[in-house]
């Protein structure tokens, strides 16, 4: 798709500046007395042409030269639809429009978002998931202890956050201290679960570094839990970007990409080993809930004891 976009791209280049006047001609329009601005736009063009052809090579590694190439479309098309629109331009020039930018935009756009998930987190060693068991086996608390080790004593609030630098994140971390009393009312721990290797998550935690935690840089911790990642409208939705507002407008701030961007987060109730009350997020947006998740929790033994006792 690369290639045939920059290939247009050249020979657009080469009309606009060999034949400068014929799209005045077939349009209808005055020809002006020097056309340097249309043949200039074909110059741009021609330049892009080369970026383009030479980021086909690599595409993921290259993705800038993407952008740039969505960019000039999505502009050039508002500014030609505009001129439409006004009576500037005849709507015979959508028909140039539609194969020169528009038709491009859905390829520049999926090569992007290919991109992003290439660069979102360090790739799964297997194929086949965790189960449940075997990862509360394999992985470890800051403490030494594994988590099923750690679950058979205790029962444990897993938060699995999403990356460091989402605001969401940055709210649950200002908000930890009163998570920490909430799981300590119901004789639980709260253990968080991050995606960086293990250490690093202390850059962020600051006060909070003595909360156990688990690191999980591969996110098959996550996957064993049932947690995957995000579609547009789960990361972007317009409840996202609204509840997003919120949260920088209260100081929680956007920083940098710490972990895979795409992951979803979620709370779970684990105990010997089990999950015994879950509440996986929907969008990004989404903070536990500990009230909750416990009542969830209280409702599942009733019904448990309920189906015993007939």
């Amino acid at each position: 798709m690369l290639i045939l976009a920059g290939t247009l791209h050249l020979l657009f280049a080469v009309w606009t500046n060999v034949w400068p006047f014929y799209v005045y001609d077939l349009w209808n329009l005055a020809r002006p007395a020097d056309p340097i601005l249309w043949q200039a736009l074909g110059l741009v063009c021609g330049i892009l042409g080369i970026a383009l052809l030479l980021a086909a090579r690599d595409p993921i590694q290259q993705w800038v030269l993407v952008l740039f190439a969505l960019i000039k479309s999505a502009a050039v098309s508002l500014i030609i639809v505009r001129a439409v629109l006004h009576g500037a331009l005849p709507p015979a020039s959508l028909w140039l429009l539609t194969f020169s930018d528009l038709v491009w935009i859905p390829a520049y756009s999926y090569i992007l978002w290919t991109a992003l998930r290439a660069y979102a987190g360090i790739p799964i060693s297997r194929n086949d998931a965790y189960s449940v068991s075997e990862a509360s086996a394999a992985y470890r608390l800051s403490c030494g202890e594994t988590l099923a080790e750690a679950s058979a004593e205790r029962v444990l609030v897993l938060v699995f956050l999403r990356h460091f630098g989402c605001t969401f994140t940055r709210q649950i971390l200002r908000g930890l201290q009163d998570l920490e009393q909430q799981a300590d009312e119901h004789n639980a721990s709260l253990v968080l679960v991050h995606m960086l290797q293990s250490g690093q998550e202390i850059n962020y935690l600051g006060q909070h570094s003595e909360v156990p935690r688990i690191a999980d840089p591969r996110c098959e911790l996550y996957r064993a839990f049932g947690l995957g990642k995000g579609g547009f409208l789960e990361l972007f939705g317009p409840h996202v970007w609204w509840r997003g507002l919120i949260a920088v407008y209260k100081g929680c701030g956007v920083g940098h990409l710490a972990g895979d961007g795409l992951q979803m987060p979620g709370v779970f109730l684990f105990h010997r080993g089990k999950i015994i009350s879950s509440q996986p997020a929907h969008t990004a947006a989404d903070l536990p809930d500990l009230q909750a998740l416990f009542r969830q929790d209280t409702t599942e033994a009733s019904l448990q004891a309920a189906l015993h006792s007939r």
